[in-house]
């Protein structure tokens, strides 16, 4: 998948319903590697939320902080509704 120029909004899983975590990134497969080899300290180390459940792709980065920004404000159910959407069975995501 050639990654230059794009942006991604991505939501990871510790597992199905499980914890969540929204981020943003300009290279969706080394940001989704740093947080499977746990090389980031913080949320998705500690809770061990690594499984990409949910992506989406932009070519402008402040269309894709925006849209990160409004999915976090939405409450949890909207979320897993959103995730469900796309990949009913929670499956991860692979690049």
């Amino acid at each position: 998948m050639s990654q230059k120029n794009k942006f991604f909004v991505y939501i990871l899983a510790s597992k199905r319903n499980g914890t969540l975590y929204i981020g943003v990134t300009n290279n969706l497969q080394r940001r989704i590697a740093e947080h499977k080899e746990k090389l980031i300290p913080g949320f998705t180390k500690k809770y061990e939320v690594t499984r990409l459940v949910y992506f989406e792709e932009f070519s402008d980065p402040r269309y894709a902080i925006e849209r990160e920004k409004v999915l976090k404000g939405w409450l949890r159910k909207k979320k897993l509704a959103l995730i469900e959407s796309v990949n009913p069975e929670w499956k991860e995501i692979e690049l």
